[in-house]
Order: structure tokens, then C-alpha cells, then sequence
């Protein structure tokens, strides 16, 4: 029997496909990797009987990256980056092991379908799989077809079968153009940001910002936002006047009728125009209307509309409302998010996911009724040739989604509703009348059908008062006209919403990476988010963009970025050569890019006048071990140390807090060494200021503290502070941290393993001997006599940590509640059930010991 392999791009999606296609009777069991499962199951496959294998991967199996040297900002020049720094594809996340993962369940197959989503990421990564399984498939007889592509909008079983009964192939082209972006935008985007990071940040130390970043779609939205706060700031009120008149109506009401001249500029002038209606005591009726006029439903949802929505009406961010709207279709409640298209296609069957709203105790009524009478064709949209509209797949509640997701669900489900609901129709009233020489109007609007504005009752007509019954020539007396003093007011700052309707007309992203451009300049500190999700520019997003505007405005302006995107969109469509593409706009930003360089001098002057010297920044905190003067301390983003004496920055860890570690020097360059700290329940560790950026030793790296320094006999080195290998990292030592009691700490050097042990005990030792079942080095440990936990009132014990019963009850293991970036090892798992295997002990090979010896750290995750 033939093997059908079947890849997803979550594990989520797997399992729904497969219980779908399985009819529920599948086999499932996880993967080597333990976060990809596979299920199995049999079926028919091209007329025969073959076994079903589903999987999945975990979004992107590769990413793009330098190689070797290039990834080192201090030994290559950015320019290079442009044409010179070769690139590779690497495992996106290595962690996972996807590829072998995949290569290990796709040997022996025979046939491959990807059920990767529907996009042009979907089809970049479904060549990411098959570059992985393809050299371990069986090979192909006679030219016959192995590889198949499954084309689908949602996870229906209707869907799901249909799509199985239709496989293509995937697309290559559409592939290419996701080559081609990311090749542009790591080349481009790398070689600005070091350039400019290294820059500013080596003259100013208060930028808090970590990285000044530079992207071709970035910085473009960020122009958007200063140009807003731009016109803000340029702005100048004027004064205008304008008329107001009221005349009654009957006994009990008056109208306010508005000045057809609207304002005028001139105070005497409108001083004029009060005086000659004044005199007036009556008003005439010179015209009547009555027109019926209707309020179109709205036009079938796509990915730009629902942002939007989320941002101006549920207050999320576009990437939060993106990733709640993924969870939503992976679960089955949408159909597939990202899509541009506003038009439903003729044969797209609109009843089916309006039953399944039928029995909603908010809407049932509504979907009945119109179930009834016959829906309305929805309005003719924008066919884009991707994806139909999101649309509501099944049913849901409150109580079974909650939060976030329920509230953009029913967003989306009510619009549904509305797009196959009737117009709203209303009646407006406009009475025009002349009071002396001039005219002034009064209207009012009565509804005669709700439409949709039932399902979406925030886009009702106001009520409005119903305007008295009249005909030209009646008269009604003025009760009052006055003149009033108004000032014309600023724009306000752009909304999220506001800057996703300009992203998409001037072509700038994606409706996939929209928010995350916008997510980016957030997080560079570039802008703020603001009250009603307005987006405020900081000081430093406004210096970069007057900056670029200075030098060269084409690299802030939207119009490069978008010829750009129209020639990805060409190469999907395989109407243009990728390599010529990728060239020629790699030459243009090249050439921008020594023109930057060369005048970078003129974003240097905005800079002086926003920003402090790094010398007139900062708080003295510990000595150069070079001139034996304070180095001032920098806390902004990114933290460092700067010596003005010698002219020298040292780069510090980030997110954490830095303190003076007891004045005490390294023993290699005389640097005072500073405390790391992530806070009280994280861990801590010794650093040298020196060795941490310029490391002494051959094994190590830039970016490590004393806890993994290899000096033989330095008393804060791992040589004499480490206990044995990391209960979860492959590479890590568990290190005593000994400035942690009396809550003593042991933690990982490379992920943020934590443990905390020993509660209390006066003094905690490295001891010289080790143990003679694992190898871990052994802790000398002192209590106070009131508080030792110790059998028979005993105040010192030394055992392993590992494995003496005394040390099992007196260690728990946690994850810190930080971690700061240069540790190379992340984080590690969040959760972890049952017991870990053994490890190997610091520098030698570990013998096999019982797997209960551990349960001291290994079974206490939290």
C-alpha cells in the first residue's frame, strides 16, 4: 500500500483536515520534535487504497540570512550587504527541527499534498517542504505526478473535501515573489539600520531605542504618521463667523435652520449680514423636499476593512486583531483572513453559513427572517482572485470564545449578516428659507426600513425630529438669529485605522504585513499609541523622517516602495523575471544608500538639536579598568557604559537592571564588574564591561557575563561557580548565583532556567568534589541553626543537587520572569510535564543514572 504524506501549516489545521477527511477515525501521535503531531489514517488516493499521513510545520520552515561573518555588525561594512554578503537559507526555528522532522515522517512516501494556507506565503512555504522531503520520498515511475497542492478557504467539511477532490499544484512563481521580498528587505533593511544604529547610537545616549531601524515598508508608515504631526504642528486657527437662526416651528418647538453662506472670514462682513436679518420678524418658506434615499449595506469584508474595524470600534491593534482573527479560522469559526477581495462569486453559496447562524440567541430573529423573505445579492465588490470574503463559518457564543476573539468574531458575523441584508431606507426633509436677503435651510431624516442597520444598529440613521408640514410661501416667525465667533481647528493624529487606509492606497504592504509594519514602528519607539489608537510620533521618529526627507525623500515617500510591490506582484504573476527584479532594485537602494552615507551629516544636525551627546548622558556607576575613571551609565535604550575620558561604549544586556557589583575588578583588565539582574524571581549575574564586549577566551562570545566566562581560577567564572549541565537546554550550565541569598539560585547560562534552593541557609558553596553517580559538582551548604531543614537539626550538608534525597526537598525549578536577548540559548520550554533525562555534566561525558534522580529540578515547571 502506497503512503500519502500531507503537510499543514499548523498543528491546529492538521488535525481539523484530517478528522475531516478521516471522518474522525485516525490514529494521532507527536512527532520527534514534540510540537508537530501526525495522524494516520486509510482512504482511497488517485482510484487506489493508500495510508494517510498529516502533519504539519510550524509557519515558515526557513528564513533568510547572512552567512558567517556577515552577521557581525563590527567586521563588515554595510554596503557590502547589497550585492557582496552572501545568504542562506537557515531553519527558522532550529528548536523545532522541522526539516528533520518532515524528512523523517515523508521517507517511504510516495506522494505529497500541502495543505499550506492559501497565500503567497503558503505557496513560499510549501517549497520550503518539499526542498526537505523530496530527497527521501520514493522516487516517481514513468513521470508520474507526486506532488500536489489543496486549495482552500476555510476548514469546512465542504471545503476541506472539495479541495481534496480538486488538488493543483503549487505555485512557483507566487513562491519567487516571496523570495524576492525577503531577499530586498533583509539586504536593504539590514544595511541602513546597522549603518544608522551605529551611528547615532555611538554620539547620543538618550535615542531609548534599542535599534534604529530602517525598512522599505517601515519607514514609509512612519512618514505617514509625521506627516500628520507635521500639519499638527503647522497649523494655524483662523477665525470665521457664521450665522445661526431659529425660527418656531409651533408652540412647543423651535428649528434651527443653518446659513447657506456657511461662514465667511470677515467680521464686519458677517456683522453686515446680522444687521439686514435682524430686522427681519418673519421667515418664508421658499422651497420644499422630500426625498427617499438609502443607505447602502456594506460591501463584503476583507482583511484592510476588518482591521480597520478592530482598531476604530474594538480598540485592537491591527497585528493582535490579525493573530485573533488566525486563531479564529484555525478553530474553524471563519473562513480564511487574509484576503483583498469585497465580492462573493455567483456560485459562492451565501445560505449555508447564514443557517448556521439561525439559532444564535443575538441574531436569530434577523437570519430567520431573512432566511424567510429571501436574502439580498450582496453588492458588487472588488474581485482580487484570492480569497472569498471572511465570512462566518459555524456558530459560536460568548461563553465558548470570549474576550477579543468573541468580539471580532460577532464583528465579523453581524457584517456577514449586513452584507446579505436590504439597504436602509430613510425619507429626508429639506425646507429652504429667506429670512431679508438670505437663505437658510433646515432638513430632518425619518426611517422607513431599519435594513441592515438592524444587524449593525451603529450604522443607523439618527433619529431626527420630523420637520412641520409647509409649502412655498408659508411664514414662520424668527425667534432668534445670532452670529457666532468660531476657529477652524488642526487634524488630529493619524488613527491605526486612518494609517491602514493609507497604506493601502499608496500600496504599501500587505494585507499580511500591514500590521506588522505598523507593530514595528511601535516597538521601535518611533510612535505611541495614543487614546482612541491614535498614533503620536516620539522626538526620534520625527528627527529620522525630517532626516530622510533632508537626504533623500524618496526613502520615506510611499512611491518607491510601491513600484516595487508592483513588480513582486509581476513576478507572481510570472510576468517578470525574478533575478532582473531583484537586481535592479537592490542598485537603486545601493546607490541611495553611499548617498546616505555621504550626507549623513544632515540627519546628524536634526539630531544635535533633539538629542544629548553620550558624554552629557548618564550617571557615573563603575571605573575603567583603562583610565581608572567613572564610566557614566546610560539607562535609555539600548543600556551601556560610555567612558568619556577614553572615548569608549560598552554594551550592557538589556531588560534588566544594572548595579555596582561590590567594586570588584577582573582580574584580566582591571573594569570594575556590574550586577545583571532580571528582578527577584529572575535570575542575576557578574559581568566584566570589557570582556563582555572584547572576550578573552577562544570559546567564548561576545555578549557573555562571568557565569560563562572560562577563566581557570577567577572566583565569578563558571570554572568555579558551575554545577552540571541545564535540566532543559542542550548547551547551558546550571550556575550558583552568589549574590542571591538567603534565597539562593542556581540558573542557566544560556536559557532562563531558574532554580531556587536552599531558602534561608547562611552560606552556599561550590565544592571542589563531585558526584559519583552524575558528575555534577558538588554545593556546600550552611543554615542557621533556627531555620536548617536538615535531619537532626544539622547546619551543614554537601550533596549533589542532582541526586542526594536531603537536596530533593529543597529545590524547585522556575522559569525566570525575564531574559535578555544575547542569551544565544532563548527561552526554554514553557511547560514541561513528568520527569527530564539525564544530562550531561559540565565537561564530561554523563554515565546513565535512574531517571528519579532528577525529580528534584526537573519536576517542578511552572
Amino acid at each position: 500500500m502506497k503512503t500519502v504524506l500531507m503537510v499543514a501549516e499548523k498543528p491546529s489545521l492538521a488535525q481539523s483536515i484530517a478528522k475531516i477527511l478521516s471522518r474522525g477515525s485516525m490514529s494521532s501521535h507527536k512527532g520527534l520534535n514534540g510540537a508537530c503531531s501526525v495522524h494516520e489514517y486509510t482512504g482511497t488516493f488517485a482510484g487506489q487504497p493508500v495510508h494517510f499521513k498529516m502533519t504539519s510545520v510550524c509557519g515558515h520552515v526557513m528564513t533568510l540570512d547572512f552567512l558567517g561573518k556577515y552577521n557581525k555588525w563590527d567586521k563588515v561594512d554595510p554596503a557590502e550587504l547589497f550585492s557582496q554578503a552572501p545568504t542562506e537559507k537557515k531553519e527558522a526555528n532550529p528548536k523545532l527541527n522541522i526539516v528533520k522532522f518532515l524528512q523523517v515522517e515523508a521517507r517511504g512516501c510516495d506522494y505529497i499534498v500541502l495543505w499550506l494556507d492559501c497565500d503567497k506565503e503558503g505557496e513560499n512555504i510549501c517549497f520550503e517542504v518539499l526542498d526537505a522531503v523530496l530527497p527521501v520520498m520514493n522516487k516517481a515511475h514513468g513521470g508520474e505526478k507526486t506532488v500536489f497542492r489543496a486549495r482552500f478557504s476555510s476548514i469546512t467539511d465542504t471545503d476541506i473535501c472539495n479541495a481534496m477532490a480538486r488538488l493543483g499544484e503549487p505555485d512557483h512563481n507566487e513562491a519567487l515573489s516571496v523570495d524576492a521580498r525577503q531577499e530586498l528587505d533583509l539586504r536593504i533593511g539590514c544595511a541602513f539600520t546597522r549603518f544608522q544604529t551605529k551611528y547615532f547610537q555611538g554620539k547620543y545616549g538618550d535615542l531609548d531605542s534599542s535599534l534604529i531601524s530602517f525598512g522599505p515598508c517601515q519607514t514609509p508608515t512612519l512618514g505617514f504618521c509625521v506627516e500628520r504631526h507635521d500639519k499638527i504642528q503647522s497649523f494655524k486657527p483662523e477665525t470665521y463667523w457664521v450665522l445661526q437662526a431659529k425660527v418656531n416651528a409651533d408652540k412647543d418647538r423651535t428649528l434651527l435652520l443653518d446659513w447657506d453662506r456657511v461662514r465667511v472670514f470677515d467680521r464686519e462682513i458677517a456683522q453686515m449680514f446680522l444687521n439686514i436679518t435682524k430686522l427681519e420678524k418673519e421667515a418664508q418658506v421658499e422651497a420644499t423636499s422630500r426625498k427617499e434615499k438609502a443607505k447602502q449595506r456594506p460591501l463584503a469584508l476583507n482583511t484592510v476593512e476588518m482591521l480597520r474595524v478592530a482598531s476604530s470600534s474594538l480598540g485592537m491593534g491591527p497585528q493582535h486583531a490579525m493573530q485573533t482573527a488566525e486563531r479564529l479560522y484555525t478553530q474553524g469559526y471563519i473562513s480564511y483572513p487574509r484576503t483583498e477581495t469585497t465580492h462573493y462569486s455567483e456560485n459562492f453559496d451565501l445560505k449555508g453559513p447564514l443557517r448556521q447562524q439561525a439559532n444564535h440567541p443575538y441574531w436569530a430573529d434577523t437570519v430567520k427572517q431573512l432566511l424567510a423573505e429571501g436574502i439580498n445579492r450582496p453588492r458588487k465588490g472588488h474581485d482580487a482572485g484570492d480569497h472569498p470574503p471572511i465570512t462566518p463559518m459555524k456558530a459560536a457564543t460568548e461563553a465558548e470564545l470570549g474576550g477579543d476573539a468573541w468580539r471580532l468574531y460577532e464583528y465579523i458575523t453581524r457584517h456577514f449578516i449586513a452584507t446579505v441584508s436590504y439597504d436602509c431606507k430613510y425619507l429626508q426633509s429639506t425646507i429652504t428659507f429667506r429670512i431679508g436677503p438670505e437663505h437658510f435651510t433646515c432638513s430632518g431624516k425619518t426611517v422607513l426600513s431599519t435594513g441592515f442597520t438592524e444587524i449593525m444598529p451603529w450604522q443607523s440613521v439618527p433619529p431626527e425630529d420630523n420637520l412641520p408640514t409647509c409649502q412655498w410661501g408659508d411664514t414662520f416667525a424668527v425667534s432668534e438669529v445670532k452670529m457666532l465667533e468660531k476657529q477652524t481647528s488642526p487634524p488630529d493624529y493619524l488613527t491605526e485605522a486612518e494609517l491602514i487606509t493609507l497604506m493601502e492606497k499608496h500600496g504599501i504592504g500587505t494585507d499580511a504585513s500591514i500590521p506588522v509594519h505598523i507593530n514595528n514602528i511601535c516597538q521601535r519607539n518611533y510612535v505611541t499609541v495614543e487614546s482612541g489608537r491614535r498614533l503620536k510620533p516620539t522626538n526620534l521618529g520625527i528627527v529620522l523622517v525630517h532626516g530622510y526627507y533632508k537626504i533623500d525623500a524618496e526613502l520615506v515617500l510611499p512611491t518607491i516602495r510601491s513600484a516595487v510591490e508592483k513588480q513582486l506582484n509581476l513576478i507572481a504573476q510570472g510576468k517578470a523575471d525574478y533575478r532582473q527584479v531583484l537586481g535592479h532594485t537592490l542598485d537603486i537602494f545601493k546607490r541611495k544608500f553611499h548617498y546616505f552615507v555621504d550626507s549623513i551629516a544632515g540627519m546628524d544636525e536634526l539630531m544635535e538639536v533633539s538629542f544629548s551627546p553620550l558624554a552629557a548622558t548618564g550617571k557615573p556607576l563603575s571605573r575603567c579598568g583603562k583610565c581608572h575613571r567613572f564610566m557614566k551609565y546610560i539607562q535609555a535604550k539600548p543600556s551601556r557604559l560610555h567612558c568619556s575620558h577614553c572615548d569608549e561604549t560598552y554594551t550592557l544586556p538589556q531588560n534588566g537592571t544594572i548595579k555596582l557589583y561590590k567594586e570588584l575588578r577582573c582580574p584580566l583588565d582591571d573594569f570594575e564588574l556590574v550586577l545583571w539582574s532580571s528582578g527577584s524571581r529572575g535570575k542575576s549575574y557578574p559581568l566584566c564591561p570589557y570582556c563582555y564586549n572584547h572576550p578573552p577566551f577562544r570559546d567564548m562570545k561576545k555578549g557573555m557575563g562571568c557565569n560563562e566566562c572560562t577563566h581557570p581560577t577567577c572566583q565569578h567564572s563558571l570554572s568555579m561557580l558551575g554545577v552540571g549541565q541545564c535540566v532543559e537546554c542542550e548547551s547551558g550550565v546550571l550556575v550558583l548565583d552568589p549574590t542571591s541569598g538567603p534565597k539562593w539560585k542556581v540558573a542557566c547560562n544560556r536559557c532562563n532556567v531558574v532554580a531556587h534552593c536552599f531558602e534561608n541557609a547562611h552560606r552556599v558553596r561550590v565544592a571542589a568534589d563531585t558526584c559519583g553517580a552524575c558528575e555534577a559538582a558538588l554545593l556546600d551548604v550552611d543554615f542557621n541553626k533556627a531555620k536548617s531543614p536538615l535531619p537532626g537539626g544539622e547546619t551543614q550538608h554537601t550533596g549533589c543537587v542532582f541526586c542526594d534525597p536531603v537536596f530533593q526537598e529543597l529545590v524547585e525549578l522556575k522559569h525566570a520572569a525575564a531574559c535578555h536577548p544575547m542569551h544565544r540559548g532563548g527561552p526554554g520550554r514553557r511547560q514541561s510535564r513528568g520527569r527530564a533525562r539525564g544530562r550531561r555534566p559540565l565537561g564530561k561525558p554523563s554515565p546513565r543514572r535512574p531517571k528519579d534522580k532528577m525529580s528534584a529540578l526537573a519536576a517542578y515547571f511552572v
